[in-house]
């Protein structure tokens, strides 16, 4: 049996549309011992509710657990309330505002004749209550209605748990449905994955089939087509599909097929419900479809801009060249002035042409022209980055504020969408998003609906990186639309005497290997060897790194499992740089024992303790027994972990080159071997080559690294933003 609370509800401290709550519950009783303390006092709790009151006594089912900030919880799973038993109880309840027209006195006569078993009374007859002295024909009426209803809510949600939701489930459905929940259900069950986040097909298919739905019912047909949609676009970064993969796809996930017939005729309605797009041949999700045109249209509005007004740009630059005490080849001054005069531009280059430095120049261009003091340019132009630590990156090199795009259009994780949109816009004037390859169709378009439709933007990346985890190709359509204004820069800045790391990446980016660029200088370093040797060369190099900032030195891997995998990288090297000693408190969680002191990398957001995905920190404390906490510090950002989220870091000596993207490392430990097979690709070699700075050092066989560079078969993507842009949206 699960351990519960026993109490009355006091007050919510935080609450959403979907019914998950925060609140203070005071608690009469419990079974947890580790809780008894809390008897006669509050605690905190959180979870899903369809309604609470203050008159009600509840029992809460769940279990204690300790927030990182807020300290010891109850976390709800499931919950009851005790209906009202004692005489003094009922009177209590209906008097507590549920039935209008229903005071002390009215309750008092009630209960005094129907007795304890008062409101069931009520339920079953309501006309029992007519020979009570007061009771008006109304009152008879709110009173029935109201505990109907309130009683009605309490089993639709039974009923959603007995057909097979959990309790979380039953709580957010009843939520969005209320009183229309089982019409709806019976109509039509699939209809709640359209309508609420994280109810995905497979989850509610398994439930209709329980309940005898036919497996060829079209409304299952439909929901699985735009399942098997929403996977491709999530797995290949598709915009769109053919009718023959759709239908080759089918079968797998129904268990049965279907004629062509009957799904040409599901096509066609799907469509007339605006839940598809078919153009030609082309298959789109109408989301997608929404945004792709969009985003062109939005662009080509931006790029036929008249613009600023010239006048004493150039001077400007000529003075800025001054300021930053820097020289501007001509690739350069071009960019720079066309971020001024032009509302829409895109600054494209590889690593060392100088993309940073020409950020600055851009934003100190804009302030001087708008005569904008420094804090007055916060208020107009908005630094932005795809993920943290790019953002970080991009603040620490401008020394201007930058955000992450989901902090600046205030994303709710809850309901996973954005505050700032086509119906609240930010009011800044500019936009720079620096490494926009990785910025996915969706976050694009809704980046744009967020803004106003004559802001600036300026769009920084290098299209040859990986492009974004999510569906489409945003930077790379359209600097190969070539119609939209482009600078391309091509001059090596970062490019050092005796350097060959920037020399390799432009290899990389033709397809073509030298063998003799390798070993000739201390900044790259091949060491062939083959699969089963390359763990002992990692160590090898990393021993003499040993007393180095760890955090500047880091092993990209393309794969967490295998013989060279991320995993056992880090079980053989966390002993180089941070070996066990008596003074450091160690932790095991799942198989991996974690020491204070060890290199950690954040797998999730955590807005609420401003850590995200990707960020890098060193664990400073570890609490063991019964408390179990880990400290961990991101740069002087200190979060502490408990057992509910351990599963939120995992260890960083080696990290994967997809979560490199966005950083730079002094030092960069890249094994390339053939045992990653399909991991094996031109952009992920790419990426991880440019994530070094000063050193690179590439351990294994010189087969895989040609195999890589020569793959480009993992970057077809199929989208239409390019073709769009091309010959008009059809």
């Amino acid at each position: 049996m699960k351990n519960f609370i026993k109490g009355k509800f006091s007050r919510s401290i935080y609450e959403n549309e979907s019914g998950y709550r925060i609140g203070i519950f005071k608690v009469y009783d419990t079974s947890d011992e580790t809780l008894s303390d809390y008897v006669g006092k509050s605690i905190t709790f959180t979870g899903y509710f369809h309604e609470l009151n203050m008159t009600d006594t509840y029992l809460f089912y769940g279990k204690k657990i300790v927030h990182t900030k807020y300290g010891e919880q109850f976390q709800v799973e499931n919950y009851e309330r005790c209906k009202p038993e004692e005489k003094d109880s009922i009177v209590e309840f209906l008097t507590s505002g549920l039935f209008k027209g229903i005071g002390e006195k009215k309750a008092k006569s009630i209960v005094n004749v129907l007795g304890k078993d008062t409101l069931n009374i009520i339920l079953r007859n309501p006309d029992n209550l007519i020979l009570i002295p007061g009771i008006t024909k109304k009152n008879i009426e709110v009173l029935h209605n109201q505990l109907k209803e309130y009683e009605s809510s309490y089993e639709t949600i039974i009923y959603l748990s007995d057909i097979g939701f959990s309790n979380k489930d039953s709580m957010i459905i009843y939520n969005y449905y209320k009183k229309k929940t089982k019409d709806i259900l019976e109509e039509n069950i699939y209809q709640i994955i359209d309508d609420i986040l994280d109810m995905n097909f497979k989850k509610v298919d398994t439930i209709a089939l329980k309940r005898g739905i036919n497996p060829l019912s079209p409304i299952r047909i439909q929901a699985a087509l735009l399942y098997i949609m929403q996977e491709v676009s999530n797995t290949y970064g598709h915009a769109y599909y053919y009718k023959e993969e759709l239908s080759k796809l089918l079968p797998r996930v129904l268990g049965t097929s279907v004629s062509d017939d009957v799904l040409d005729d599901l096509f066609i309605e799907m469509e007339n419900d605006s839940k598809i797009v078919i153009k030609e041949d082309r298959y789109y999700l109408k989301e997608m479809y929404d945004d792709e045109c969009f985003i062109v249209k939005r662009f080509r509005l931006l790029n036929n801009n008249k613009g600023e007004n010239a006048k004493n740009v150039f001077e400007t630059i000529n003075d800025l060249e001054s300021f930053f005490s820097i020289k501007y080849n001509l690739n350069q001054r071009d960019a720079i002035y066309k971020s001024y005069i032009k509302d829409f531009l895109i600054i494209t280059g590889g690593p060392g042409t100088g993309k940073t430095t020409i950020m600055n120049g851009v934003l100190e261009l804009y302030r001087q022209m708008k005569k904008l003091s420094y804090e007055k340019l916060q208020d107009k132009v908005a630094l932005l980055a795809p993920t943290g630590r790019a953002a970080k990156r991009l603040s620490e090199a401008t020394h201007f504020p930058a955000s992450t795009i989901h902090r600046f259009l205030k994303w709710q994780k809850e309901q996973n969408r954005f505050q700032v949109n086509q119906y609240n816009k930010s009011k800044v004037e500019f936009v720079i998003v620096d490494e926009a390859s990785m910025i996915d169709t969706h976050l694009m378009a809704s980046l744009l609906r967020g803004i106003s439709s004559n802001c600036k933007i300026v769009l920084v990346g290098d299209d040859h990186q990986l492009p974004s985890v999510g569906p489409g190709q945003v930077l790379k359509d359209v600097i190969e639309s070539g119609k939209l204004e482009m600078v391309e820069l091509t001059e090596l800045y970062r490019q050092k005497e005796n350097s060959n790391i920037i020399s390799l990446a432009y290899d990389i980016r033709h397809q073509t290997l030298h063998k003799d660029i390798f070993n000739i200088f201390d900044d790259l370093t091949f060491i062939e060897c083959k699969d089963l040797d390359v763990i002992q060369n990692i160590c090898e190099i990393c021993t003499t790194y040993k007393d180095y900032d760890y955090k500047k030195i880091q092993i990209l891997a393309p794969m967490y499992k295998g013989i060279n995998g991320i995993d056992l990288i880090n079980r053989n090297v966390k002993s180089i740089f941070n070996p066990k000693d008596s003074s450091k408190k160690e932790l095991l969680i799942g198989d991996v024992d974690f020491l204070e002191d060890d290199k950690v990398i954040q797998l999730t957001n955590m807005p609420d303790e401003n850590v995200y995905n990707g960020d890098i920190g060193l664990i400073e404390r570890i609490e063991g027994g019964s408390k179990k906490e880990v400290h961990i510090d991101f740069d002087g950002n200190r979060v502490k972990y408990t057992p509910s989220n351990f599963s939120n870091f995992r260890l960083a000596y080696s990290i994967s080159i997809h979560k490199s993207q966005g950083s730079e490392f002094d030092i960069v430990i890249l094994p390339i071997v053939k045992g990653y097979r399909k991991m094996l690709y031109q952009k992920l070699i790419y990426t991880a080559v440019t994530r070094a700075k000063q050193k690179l050092y590439i351990i294994g066989e010189y087969d895989a690294l040609d195999i890589a560079i020569h793959n480009t078969s993992d970057d077809v993507r199929r989208t239409t933003i390019m073709e769009y842009l091309i010959s008009g949206i059809k």
